[in-house]
């Protein structure tokens, strides 16, 4: 039986902040369909203090932010993006057309079409997350989206210049200096200067991922990626320090940041502990990270690699690091999570920054039935049939006839019908006729 050394907020908390952020987002969004523009310049100068006639950068503009870098900076974005760019190619080389004859004269296939447009959202209110830019736009430019956009907030007052280009290096046609929901509320539903997109990818605080979570349906959206979670999952394989420095390492994103220990040596749990109050007296993003850690971190001490693998999965973190002596044995049963790190030689950061997977992970249990983001998300698989002979047709149409009849569909019963008589040579009654051989309403 487990033991929780530690919990985080109770349920009610956690459900009366989400009732607050909803009710934000939702009267934000309204204020921007009707106002367009207008209400994207007050909410940037409410939230951000950025005001600016035009909220996408000049090309000037954005060669101004790359000369601003220097030439080591610029060679470590290459390679992170160089890194992305590989792996994503990867992913698209697997995901295959396909067309097969299912049976003489009947042929059917799926072609994976890239979606028209995609906005891509970069955090960028704490920390300038260069990295999300790379994530969001290689993937789809790998995919081969033709328009994607760029939305980032600007960081102490000017647009981030590593942000900006980060986005230029990798693709963007657009790049837009706006935060928070009034970024995805405009890439959304579109202002008098933005065109709104298909599909909306990206991290983000809470109001952004609730931002998309409405506007679901009006565009696609790669999945819900809120605050940054992270579990470590750990035996006396490793030391605290380790445990430690990795939970600390995430939950300084931000204050609404959950860090899980899941281990099975209450010796490791309470060292991790007493270790992590250390950290936070030395660490510089401390006043982030202690909020997060005290708010929502849990310590939990399991029987065996078994139960441990059944709370994990419970949780379905966005991210699992896994420092035991056999990681592969939770890779092969674990099924709920955004990304695995197996091994102390990993770690989440290595994920988060540079080494070729994607950062954009679904949170808040979604990893029940979704993975991260990646090339297949930019895709629509569309399907397509073709009908070669006469006979095939009569044979389809023998049996769809039938299949609607159950159903009670006459009008689809005729679709099949008409081309029994046409390609079959054969005379089967009007689906709706009274009686046999009532043809008078087919028009035929």
């Amino acid at each position: 039986m487990a033991n929780w050394l530690k919990r985080g907020a109770a349920a009610d908390v956690k459900a009366a902040a989400d009732r607050n952020v909803r009710d934000i987002v939702e009267a934000t969004l309204a204020d921007i369909e009707a106002r367009g523009d207008a209400a994207i310049r007050e909410l940037s100068i409410k939230f951000d203090q950025w005001e600016r006639d035009d909220y996408q950068l000049s090309d000037a503009e954005i060669q101004a932010c790359i000369d601003s870098l220097d030439a080591q900076s610029l060679k470590d974005i290459e390679f992170a993006q160089a890194q992305i760019r590989n792996f994503a190619q990867v992913q698209r080389g697997a995901i295959q057309d396909v067309e097969v004859e299912t049976m003489p004269g009947v042929i059917l296939g799926h072609k994976n079409i890239p979606i028209n447009s995609a906005g891509c959202y970069v955090p960028g209110g704490k920390y300038p997350m260069v990295a999300s830019a790379h994530m969001s736009l290689i993937t789809a430019k790998v995919a081969g989206v033709s328009r994607v956009v760029t939305c980032a907030p600007p960081f102490k007052g000017k647009p981030a210049a590593a942000i900006v280009a980060a986005q230029a290096m990798a693709g963007a046609d657009a790049i837009y200096a706006l935060g928070g929901i009034q970024a995805v509320g405009a890439m959304a539903l579109g202002t008098q200067s933005i065109a709104p997109v298909d599909i909306l990818v990206g991290p983000g605080n809470a109001f952004v991922a609730e931002a998309k979570r409405q506007l679901y349906g009006r565009v696609g959206i790669d999945l819900f990626a809120g605050p940054t979670e992270t579990l470590v999952i750990a035996d006396d394989s490793v030391d605290a320090e380790l445990c430690a420095t990795d939970l600390l390492g995430q939950v300084e994103h931000g204050p609404e940041s959950p860090g899980v220990l899941l281990t099975n040596s209450e010796t490791l749990a309470r060292e991790t502990m007493a270790e992590i109050e250390r950290l936070l007296q030395i660490l510089p993003t401390a006043g982030h990270a202690r909020v997060a850690w005290e708010t929502f971190g849990e310590v939990i001490v399991a029987d065996s690699y078994e139960e441990m693998v059944a709370i994990a999965d419970d949780i379905a973190s966005e991210h699992v690091q896994v420092m035991t002596r056999d990681p592969d044995y939770f890779l092969q049963r674990m099924t709920n999570y955004g990304a695995l790190f197996l091994g102390p030689r990993t770690n989440v950061s290595y994920g988060d920054k540079v080494i070729g997977t994607n950062h954009t992970l679904p949170t808040r249990k979604a990893a029940r039935y979704t993975g991260g983001l990646w090339v297949g998300k930019f895709l629509k698989t569309c399907t397509y049939q073709r009908v070669t002979t006469d006979a095939a047709s009569d044979l389809i149409g023998d049996y769809c006839s039938r299949l609607c009849a159950i159903e009670g569909f006459a009008g689809h019963g005729e679709q099949a019908n008409i081309r029994v008589r046409r390609y079959g040579g054969r005379e089967v009654p009007y689906a709706g006729a009274v009686t046999p051989g009532d043809r008078t309403r087919v028009g035929a």
